[in-house]
This record gives structure tokens, C-alpha cells and sequence, in this order.
């Protein structure tokens, strides 16, 4: 008997979901299982997965689609006890080439072949520098009214906190420092610190890159809802 066998559908479906929770949309940062993405999960009691995600439109980027499914399967594919899995992504245009590249682990050059010349960890990297920025917002409008200036700060001079957290993992994604000592505001791209006469113009651009990504993720959650006529809190239901 498996351990998902063991400890029962409910649980099987839990941890399932659970680990697609890990999984974020590479633009949005933020989680398929809460930006809706995730259409269906079941899992058997003989422990066979089942996972169906969709997107906002017919037409949304290949590349950008090929990155969540892939690390949906991943995700899923690290769950103790599993016998089977079957992910997909449905309505899509190029639904049956993701599919069959992600099921086959072929890459996405492989997968399309002839139409794509690069792998997309560039692509993830640049995502993911983004996410720093609109990080380093977030954090930064924590301290408000606080009279501390970020532009002298470290990691571990900035109040605790669930954003601090955050942009401390992005941060480790990118190998960039993420300690206490280390300083809150520095450049994605190169890791080195902001120096505080560029202090202004970078906490201006990590504003604008927030905005811009919180802005997207409205535009991509009112789309979803309208094509598939669901109310907000069937979002994230799956």
C-alpha cells in the first residue's frame, strides 16, 4: 500500500494541492492554486493523479505556459506515494505540443521544434528579478510611518514579516543575498548594494514593477473569470 493509499483520497488530494500551491504563475508570482489556474485535481485511491490547469486566454505566451506546466509536474511529480500522473493543460493553442513535451520531460526547445532556439531559464531568471522588485515594494511599504530609511537597512533591521519572508526566497532563487547583514535594497540583476543616491530611483522602479504585476494579475483573474464563467470564489476551488 502507498502512502497516499494509506492515508486516503482526502489526504492524497491534499498533498496534491498542496504542492501545486508551490507552483506560481512565472509573470504573476503568485500561486496557480490562488490565481485559479488549476481546473481540476483528483487523486484515486490507488494513488493515480490527476490535474487539469487552464489560463486566461487561448492565447497566452507558449512559453509562459510551458514553464507552469512543467513545474506543475514537477510539483506534483515529488509527492510521496503516487502511482500515476496525468497533468494537462487544457484550451490553449498549443495545448497537445506542452502536453506531450512536459509528459515526454523534453524541454521546450525540443518541444517545439523548429519554432524555439533557447531553453527558458533566462526567461524564468528575468521573472523572477521582477518579483524581487515588487518585493522590495512591498517590503519597503511595510515601513511607512516607521521613520526608518530603507536605503540603510538590512534584511534583519526590516520588522518581520510574511513579505520580508517572500522576498527573501526570491532572492535565494537567484543566489542573490538573502542573510540579515545583507542590504534590503540592491540590484537584481548584479546583487550589489543600491547605493543611496540611487536609492530614490530604484524604490520608484520597484513601485512601478509592483503596480505593473499587481495590475496584470487583476487583467489575467477578470479574464479567467469571464471565460469561464466562474465567481471569485470558485477560483481557487480546483
Amino acid at each position: 500500500m502507498t502512502a497516499l493509499q494509506d492515508t486516503g483520497v482526502h489526504a492524497g488530494r491534499a498533498a496534491v494541492w498542496s504542492a501545486l500551491g508551490t507552483v506560481r504563475d512565472p509573470e504573476l508570482d503568485e500561486p496557480l492554486t490562488e490565481l485559479g489556474f488549476v481546473a481540476r485535481c483528483e487523486v484515486s485511491e490507488a494513488g493515480h493523479a490527476v490535474i487539469r490547469l487552464r489560463l486566461p486566454t487561448y492565447f497566452c505566451a507558449p512559453n509562459f505556459a510551458f514553464l507552469m506546466v512543467a513545474d506543475a509536474y514537477d510539483a506534483v511529480a515529488g509527492v510521496p506515494g503516487l502511482t500515476g500522473l496525468d497533468i494537462r493543460l487544457d484550451d490553449h493553442f498549443a495545448s497537445d505540443v506542452i502536453n506531450r513535451g512536459v509528459a515526454a520531460r523534453q524541454g521546450f526547445v525540443a518541444s517545439f521544434e523548429g519554432e524555439a532556439v533557447d531553453e527558458l531559464d533566462t526567461l524564468r531568471g528575468d521573472f523572477v528579478r521582477k518579483a524581487v522588485l515588487a518585493g522590495t515594494d512591498r517590503v519597503c511599504r511595510t515601513l511607512a510611518g516607521t521613520g526608518l530609511d530603507p536605503a540603510s537597512l538590512t534584511l534583519g533591521q526590516v520588522p518581520p514579516g510574511p513579505d520580508l519572508e517572500r522576498l527573501r526566497a526570491r532572492r535565494r532563487e537567484l543566489g542573490l543575498p538573502a542573510e540579515d547583514g545583507d542590504p534590503l535594497l540592491l540590484d537584481p540583476a548584479t546583487g550589489a548594494a543600491v547605493a543611496p543616491a540611487d536609492a530614490k530611483r530604484h524604490l520608484a522602479f520597484a513601485r512601478l514593477t509592483r503596480t505593473s504585476m499587481e495590475a496584470n494579475s487583476g487583467v489575467c483573474r477578470g479574464m479567467l473569470r469571464a471565460r469561464y464563467s466562474l465567481t471569485s470564489d470558485e477560483e481557487g476551488t480546483g
